[in-house]
């Protein structure tokens, strides 16, 4: 559920003098940063971008939590317009797979990525990039969630 972006929330906040600072966090480097990065470094170098999936998966209490799958919707939203925002053309929603994937209890506070970005460059030559991201979710988000608090200061 969105809350910071929802405007009967926020002027909740607003008019009870609390701040608000957004509907997700956004880590240090992560996967949705780093996708939305080479999304944009496809189109800014003439690849158009035909297909992209991101799989997370972690073993922390958001994963677990995650398992029930109602909670999901509003996360795969915003994780997936982070990364099609860079994108000047509309793909279809089947060529668009961005969200978490699983819960793997004994990768603790580690979060995975796998991240697959499919474009045809000059001569209509296919172009396939994939990569593995690994972090220690936590403190790959410390840092922003320290910068917000600082803001709201």
């Amino acid at each position: 559920m969105f809350i910071a972006s929802n405007p009967a929330w926020a002027k909740k906040f607003a008019d009870a003098g609390v701040p608000i600072v957004g509907d997700d966090i956004k880590s240090q480097v992560g996967a949705t940063i780093t996708h939305r990065v080479l999304a944009k470094l496809f189109e800014d170098r003439g690849v158009e971008l035909e297909r992209t999936y991101q799989l997370n998966f972690g073993g922390n209490m958001d994963f677990m939590n995650m398992l029930e799958r109602s909670r999901l919707k509003s996360k795969k939203i915003s994780k997936t317009q982070a990364v099609t925002s860079q994108i000047p053309h509309e793909m279809r929603d089947a060529d668009v797979h961005i969200g978490p994937s699983d819960f793997v209890p004994f990768l603790e506070d580690q979060k995975h990525a796998l991240v697959r970005l499919e474009g045809r460059g000059f001569g209509d030559v296919p172009i396939r990039l994939e990569y593995k991201l690994e972090v220690w979710d936590s403190p790959n988000s410390a840092g922003i969630i320290i910068d917000a608090l600082r803001a709201c200061k």
